[in-house]
């Protein structure tokens, strides 16, 4: 029996899952709040009520999957962070799952077979982005684009999903119908099964910011060191 913990911090939403796998059967244990900020006071409660409710102990986990981006600074550091610790100490292998990636899975159907570019709102004029050919396949990684220059090059027959794709798609001059989906979450479920599909020797998560954080650190009153 195999049993996965998902954990999901990267947007407003905090949210936790156990999936549970045996003999070709599956059980998704699962939780879910949308809560804007302090994912750092609510994660920990939540994981123990699923872990709880799937009889699960954290001893008996065989993975970690966590998002890992992009998405708000303080949130993925939370989960990162939790996450790590769990994998640490349990000795358990932990997976970083991408919000695009994950968004993309969940829309590659509806696609019907056409390029997936997955765009989130980042600051002013910009997006994070990734395209998808129809399998899949990562064709354009993550990365931070103005979203005039998105527009300016999209594919042909290009279909659109995240935060950012009614703006795109309005930017591009193309018909409403091309947007898939404008959340900027997937489902803690599919961020579950994606942790199930990565390799057994995935590099410890780090975030995916793609671009550095607001905040400048102090200088004022600073003392330059010699």
């Amino acid at each position: 029996m195999n049993r996965l913990l998902a954990i999901d911090t990267a947007q407003t939403t905090c949210a936790a899952a156990v999936l549970v796998r045996s003999d070709g059967d599956s059980m998704l244990y699962r939780r879910s709040a949308v809560i804007g900020r302090g994912h750092a006071e609510v994660l920990l409660g939540m994981i123990g009520d699923v872990m709880a409710e799937a009889g699960c102990a954290f001893s008996d986990l065989s993975r970690i999957a966590v998002t890992n981006g992009p998405g708000s600074f303080t949130g993925l550091r939370v989960g990162l962070s939790v996450a790590r610790g769990f994998a640490l100490v349990m000795n358990t292998p932990v997976a970083g799952i991408s919000t695009l990636d994950a968004i993309a899975r969940e829309q590659r159907k509806p696609a019907g077979g056409h390029p997936l570019l997955v765009a989130l709102t980042a600051r002013e004029d910009e997006v994070y982005a990734a395209l998808y050919g129809a399998d899949g396949q990562v064709l354009e990684a993550p990365h931070v684009a103005r979203l005039a220059d998105l527009a300016a090059g999209l594919p042909d027959a290009c279909r659109l999903a995240g935060s950012a794709a009614p703006a795109l798609a309005s930017a591009a001059g193309l018909p409403g119908d091309v947007v898939l989906t404008a959340s900027a979450e997937a489902d803690i479920g599919t961020i579950a099964w994606l942790g199930t599909e990565a390799p057994a020797d995935a590099p410890q998560p780090v975030p995916l910011y793609l671009r550095p954080a607001d905040a400048k650190p102090q200088t004022r009153g600073r003392i330059e060191r010699i």
